[in-house]
């Protein structure tokens, strides 16, 4: 007997952060011996066409009265009738990585329309997890109680933590950047940034999805041949888990630019590797870094992202400062059982219990 239906958007092998959270989460359900049934809808997401909301309607309809169910807010957010029509029957929990109006890029009616959307669909469900403590306060705006809201934040594996060389006398400063080339990361800012240290010795390899917004990787691509970088930066798409690893472990810096994260998973799977951090203070971003484990520069400022890679270049004192940090701050988050069991107590939670 199925103990949960898990429901998300398009194929749930998708790489990006969202993606791996939901799988570790039923990876870790499993584990602990849930029967978990994962669906991916067919169809057109986060702005549903019929296929998507056909696919929904379809998906809910399958599971049987009183069933156990958690919707990614990407497969529902834009669809809240089909939400509500099931509700009653079902008990839905919906998966707030960030609201689908914080998107970067939207115009202001893309906007509106994702808010009031989004609203109706949270309002429909009996409980929101969220990733992190930002998303839960956000969701205030979306007439979200907090009684109704379990935070959850994501996990780490444990892989062996590398020697790690705080100065780079053997080769360039290794800069990594995971993440899917979409407005909202930032690539385009990293370039600006690095476009002014090309006196300096680097390579800055950028991990992540090349086929999100085709347009904005042909941006990125101009940008950097516009600046002589072709050799320096590197798009190299997506990779799979055991070279992402291998990345991770050959990097001296990780770097993330985004404009906004509901979390930025990405953040604590380099500090599980003990690689330091430079980021920006884009949303859950400004509490997601632990202190002393790297630097935070304001999002979309390629000044102030270029002034703190000089320091990280230049301050060896700086670099052992940062790699002892998040050494340390690894070592201390929690792994992905211990998520698990958190996410497990929060769909068997009542939250009228908390009212």
């Amino acid at each position: 007997m199925t103990d949960l239906t898990f429901i998300v958007a398009g194929d749930p092998g998708q790489l990006t952060g969202g993606y791996v959270y939901d799988a570790r989460i039923v990876e870790a359900l499993r584990h602990q011996g849930w029967q978990v049934e994962v669906v991916g809808l067919e169809g057109r997401f986060p702005e549903p066409d019929a296929a998507a909301g056909q696919a929904l309607d379809t998906a809910l309809a399958d599971c049987p009265n009183g069933a156990r169910v958690v919707i990614d807010g990407l497969a529902m957010g834009g669809l809240p009738e089909i939400v509500a029509q099931h509700a009653p029957r079902l008990d839905i929990t919906a998966l707030v990585h960030h609201p689908l109006a914080d998107e970067t890029g939207l115009d202001a009616a893309q906007c509106t329309r994702f808010r009031i959307s989004e609203t109706r669909a949270l309002a429909a469900v009996n409980r929101v997890i969220v990733t992190s403590p930002f998303t839960a306060r956000r969701l205030a705006d979306f007439k979200v109680g907090a009684e109704r809201i379990r935070v959850i934040e994501p996990g780490v594996e444990r892989p062996p933590m590398p020697p790690r060389r705080a100065a780079y006398h053997t080769g360039p400063a290794r800069l990594l950047c995971v993440a899917t080339i979409t407005p909202r990361k930032g690539h385009d800012v990293l370039v600006e940034a690095l476009a002014g240290l090309a006196d300096r010795d680097w390579q800055c390899d950028c991990i992540g999805g090349l086929d999100r917004d085709v347009a904005h990787v042909e941006h990125v691509r101009e940008r950097i041949a516009a600046h002589g970088l072709s050799e320096r930066v590197h798009l190299l798409g997506e990779r799979p888990p055991h070279a992402l690893a291998k990345a991770y472990a050959a990097a001296d810096l990780f770097v993330l630019p985004s404009h906004y994260e509901g979390y930025g998973m990405v953040i604590s799977e380099a500090l599980a590797h003990g690689l330091p951090v430079l980021t920006t203070t884009g949303g859950a971003l400004a509490h997601t870094l632990p202190e002393g484990a790297g630097l935070q520069v304001p999002p979309g400022d390629p000044a102030a992202l270029a002034e703190a890679l000089t320091r990280w270049l230049d301050d060896a004192a700086l670099r052992d400062t940062l790699l002892d940090g998040a050494r340390e701050a690894g070592q201390a988050l929690p792994d992905w059982n211990t998520t698990g069991r958190a996410f497990a107590a929060a769909l068997i939670d009542t939250p009228e219990t908390h009212a």
